[in-house]
């Protein structure tokens, strides 16, 4: 007997409390709909509904494995559709979330080459360093920076990057160049704020983490700003690494404290799990992972 007709007959008997509902609701007969929940009983040896003249219930084993056996369908529907998917051609709205900065600078020059790849899709793309709720704000698909905290979400890690302290050349010549984060209280500080509020920066050496409180000179809520005016020569500031990529290739800027740096942050894209992976999504997932290089940890 086919075990996927036997869980989608126990699971439309548990949710619609009876045999002739969920018959109407498959499109069987009652018979053939009671034949199918007593081949799962049987099979585990367990009964799983609880029968009166009025109403069908589940039993306490039947109430576990109902929950179980949602997953279980729920996967096959999404299998399904994710293989349909990939036959189809990526159409209707795209609706992607980055970080200001990144989306700036990465994600928008790769949605426009999406969009330009597959004329069906209408793309909107909102930048923002605002955590938003993906399925409130009807976003397909965000690219985040960090861990995430949120187990409602799907993630695909598509890269990394470092928190890195860098400064300008000259003024590391000028001020010399910190050999530990104590030395840092003896240098002018850019504290970028979007990125760490609190008005220290936080380290790790062989597994041990440090605070350094710092006296900015300049605070910013703009990581440009920081990075400009760190290239001006204004002093050490701490940014993300693909901030400052383009001034350290150029040696704009120098790192320093690199020994120190705490461990890399992913980056990933995320979706929401009670969405199927559409075409459009999925294609836009495959353009991340085969075209874009979003790796900011080697930035020689």
């Amino acid at each position: 007997m086919d075990r996927f007709a036997m869980l989608s007959a126990f699971v439309k008997v548990a949710e619609l409390r009876g045999f002739t509902p969920a018959a109407r609701k498959l499109g069987l007969s009652p018979s053939a709909v009671t034949r199918f929940v007593a081949g799962l009983e049987e099979h585990l040896g367990v009964r799983l509904l609880q029968r009166t003249t009025r109403l069908v219930t589940p039993t306490d084993e039947g109430e576990r494995y109902l929950l179980l056996a949602r997953r279980i369908l729920g996967e096959l529907e999404e299998a399904d559709a994710s293989l349909q998917a990939t036959q189809a051609e990526p159409s209707g709205r795209l609706a992607v979330s980055a970080p200001l900065a990144f989306g700036r600078l990465h994600v928008g020059p790769l949605f426009s080459t999406y969009l330009s790849r597959f004329p069906a899709v209408h793309g909107e793309l909102t930048l923002s360093d605002r955590m938003i709720n993906l399925v409130d704000d009807g976003i397909d698909a965000a690219v985040r920076i960090g861990h995430l905290a949120d187990s409602s979400l799907r993630a695909r890690r598509i890269g990394e990057t470092r928190r890195v302290v860098v400064a300008a050349p000259d003024y590391l010549t000028e001020m010399g160049v910190p050999g530990n984060p104590a030395e840092i209280a003896r240098h002018r500080c850019i504290h970028f704020s979007g990125f760490r509020v609190r008005g220290d920066w936080e380290f790790e050496r062989a597994g041990s983490r440090s605070h350094v409180a710092i006296n900015p000179s300049f605070v910013t809520n703009s990581a440009d700003t920081a990075i400009q005016h760190a290239v001006r020569g204004g002093g050490l500031t701490m940014v993300l690494a693909y901030q400052a990529a383009d001034a350290i290739r150029a040696d704009a800027l120098r790192i320093v404290l690199a020994e120190h740096e705490l461990p890399p942050l992913p980056i990933q894209i995320v979706y929401p799990t009670q969405r199927l992976l559409s075409a459009k999504v999925r294609a836009f997932i495959d353009m991340i992972v085969t075209e874009a290089d979003w790796s900011f940890t080697d930035l020689g």
